[in-house]
């Protein structure tokens, strides 16, 4: 006899958004691989403050848990694959009540640097992720992608942060 589930499970269509954006680095792809890190992302980031990192090595590596602080509830976020040589990162962040959320970053050389692309996919699990998910434009995202590019190449340049103040 087969247990059925069906009437304790809610299964619905995912509310769902995907962006994907190329940044143009300063950098190659070694240099700019260890600033993908929770740990390494204080120094180019105004304002990042993970509030816990639970990492052996001290920096980003495959299975670290870091913290951040959110509204309506703290986000934790895993890295679920950590691939320096090829030049590749994959990050879920959960945000309880509100999206999971799936991040990649492929670094590949190019002249003068290295591009970025960076994809984000948030699935809302609620209503407050619809409203979430609903606000994760093209416009927001292009927005978003292009201050992180800026902060990244600023840090890459001068090796300070840069500031919202000097911005």
């Amino acid at each position: 006899m087969v247990a059925s589930f069906a009437t304790t499970m809610k299964l619905t269509t995912p509310n769902r958004i995907t962006r994907s954006f190329t940044q143009r680095l300063v950098a190659a792809p070694s240099r700019v691989f260890p600033l993908l890190c929770p740990v390494r992302e204080v120094d180019w980031i105004e304002g990042w403050d993970p509030t816990l990192v639970l990492s052996s090595s001290g920096v980003a590596e495959p299975d670290c848990v870091f913290v951040t602080s959110a509204a309506p509830i703290d986000a934790v976020w895993i890295i679920t694959r950590h691939e320096p040589e090829a030049g590749f990162i994959e990050m879920v962040k959960i945000s309880p009540t509100v999206t999971a959320c799936k991040l990649r970053i492929q670094l590949s050389a190019a002249p003068g640097g290295c591009e970025a692309v960076v994809t984000y996919s948030h699935t809302s699990l609620g209503p407050a992720g619809d409203a979430f998910v609903a606000a994760f434009t093209e416009e927001h995202y292009q927005s978003f992608m292009r201050d992180w590019e800026a902060r990244l190449n600023h840090y890459l340049r001068t090796g300070t942060t840069l500031r919202d103040s000097l911005r």
